[in-house]
This record gives structure tokens, C-alpha cells and sequence, in this order.
């Protein structure tokens, strides 16, 4: 067991599972880390309690069906309260991070105190007792952003040199709002994924019994922006997965849906890494 962390802003690394590489497809899962350090914790106004809302989760335990089809997954260690990997590094809140004046990210995540270090959250109020100081952030970035992109690049590229086309399939999960899908699937827009990917995806998704929207309300966050190029035969999708369809009624246990939204991510992974792979066969020769 790895120790936990003692220094302030050094994060648990994040973990791969190995695949075999079979199909070319790869899963990602920035926001389920529960490795919380004392130094964060005390950082905090609330305590440890205040910070799980931002989890995702179980999603790292939601894939393993996929993980079965040996399929590699790149998982987050640290908690998305320390370091948000489905953020680029330059958004930065200022109310958070220790800026020079007038510097900082002006976006509407960043703005919500959604940033590369959430700030608040609805219900909870301001996160920290304190700004975070440069030195700190770079730690924290360091340790643990950094790696998990660098460990999504290299298994993407593995998978490119033995496959045309590859797909990264990164999971979330989202709390339930009265009239949103049960899952809601990202390519910002058609610019990480080619559209017969994300269409093939949704139309899996529904003949598996769930109902499904298209970048509404969540269009895919840095990960799928950052490592998806399609026309570099690169298809990146976010998934975000309503979390009464596999938990139990307080939120943090595996409920009775836990195994059909299970069966629903190795569905996708396997028959998009099957699409893709026809994609690439090549024509029969005639005789």
C-alpha cells in the first residue's frame, strides 16, 4: 500500500490497469480518487465530508466490465478536490491560487469555482481556509495532473501503432436533475469524435435501456479536448452516467443498477472498439 502523502500539494500518482490492446479503446476516469491527505483536510473549511460531493463515485470500480475485454483504464488517485484533471491547466481562479493581479481564467467553470482547483461548491460554500500558493499548485500538478495525462498519451499511443483509428472513452458520472438523461454523451460539439462514433455510442446506449442526450447539459471536459484528434484517427467521448442509475439511494454505495450501468460501459467498449476495427480491415481482394 502506498503511503499517504504528508507534504503539502504531493498527490497520489494516478494507476493504470493494463489491457491487452485487442480492441482500441481506452478508458479514462479523472474524478473517482478518495486518496485524501491530512495536509488537504486541514486545509479545508469543512473537513473531508465537504470535499466528496466533487467526487465521481465508484466509477473506477463502474468499468470493470470493460476492464474484462482487456481493455486498459488510466485512473485518478488524488481527489478532484486537490487537482481537477478534466481541467486545463490554465484555469485558474484566483479566489483559489495566489495569482499576480489581474491574471487568472475568466471561463464559466472557473467563474462557478469549478477550476483546475475547485473553489466552492453549491450547498458547501468556499472550499479552503486559504489561497493556495504557486509552489503548491505546481506540486499538485506535478504529482498527480500531469502524470495522468502523460499516462493517457502513452496508451493512446500504444494502441495508435497497432490500430488505425482508437477510441478514449472517459467516464463520469453526474447527479440526477429532474428531466435530464440518464446518460449524456460528449465530443464538444463534433470536434473530438467523428460523428458515426458518437452516433454508434448513443445508439448502443439506447438499445441498452437508457435514455441518452448528446453534449446537453455536458459537452466533455480538458480530457477530451486535450488527447481527442479524429482526424488523426484519435475519437475521444465523455461519459457521464446519472448517479441513480448505479448507487444506492445515499449516494455512495453500489445500487441495484450498479451491474446494467456496468454492462452498459462494456457494451460501448466493445462493440465501438469493434466498429473501429471494421473501419480498418481492409476490402477483400477480388478474384
Amino acid at each position: 500500500m502506498i503511503p499517504r502523502p504528508a507534504e503539502p500539494g504531493i498527490l497520489a500518482p494516478p494507476r493504470v490497469v493494463p489491457g491487452t490492446g485487442r480492441l482500441p479503446v481506452l478508458l479514462s476516469v479523472p474524478h473517482a480518487g478518495r486518496d485524501y491527505p491530512d495536509w488537504l483536510i486541514r486545509l479545508s473549511r469543512r473537513g473531508r465530508d465537504s470535499l466528496r460531493p466533487l467526487e465521481d463515485p465508484l466509477v473506477d470500480r463502474l468499468v470493470w466490465r470493460a476492464q474484462a475485454l482487456g481493455i486498459a483504464c488510466v485512473i485518478a488517485e488524488a481527489p478532484r478536490a486537490a487537482i481537477d484533471c478534466n481541467r486545463a491547466e490554465n484555469e485558474l481562479d484566483p479566489a483559489v491560487i495566489s495569482l499576480p493581479p489581474g491574471t487568472g481564467h475568466d471561463g464559466l467553470r472557473v467563474r462557478s469555482g469549478l477550476g483546475l482547483v475547485p473553489g466552492r461548491l453549491a450547498g458547501a460554500g468556499e472550499l479552503w481556509r486559504r489561497r493556495i500558493g504557486r509552489n503548491e499548485l505546481e506540486a499538485r500538478l506535478e504529482t498527480a495532473w500531469r502524470p495522468f495525462h502523460r499516462l493517457v498519451a502513452e496508451q493512446l499511443a500504444f494502441l495508435h501503432r497497432s490500430h488505425v483509428e482508437v477510441l478514449l472513452l472517459d467516464c463520469h458520472s453526474m447527479p440526477w436533475r429532474p428531466g435530464q438523461a440518464e446518460l449524456v454523451i460528449g465530443d464538444r460539439h463534433g470536434t473530438t469524435a467523428a460523428a458515426l462514433v458518437t452516433d454508434l455510442a448513443r445508439r448502443i446506449a439506447e438499445r441498452e435501456g437508457f435514455r441518452v442526450a448528446c453534449n446537453d447539459p455536458y459537452a466533455g471536459g480538458h480530457v477530451v479536448a486535450a488527447h481527442g484528434a479524429p482526424a488523426r484517427g484519435i475519437h475521444a467521448i465523455q461519459l457521464e452516467l446519472d448517479r441513480r442509475c448505479y448507487l444506492d439511494a445515499a449516494g455512495r454505495e453500489p445500487g441495484p443498477g450498479f451491474d446494467r450501468s456496468a454492462r452498459l460501459i462494456g457494451a460501448l467498449a466493445e462493440a465501438l472498439g469493434s466498429a473501429l476495427l471494421d473501419r480498418q480491415a481492409p476490402p477483400l481482394a477480388a478474384e
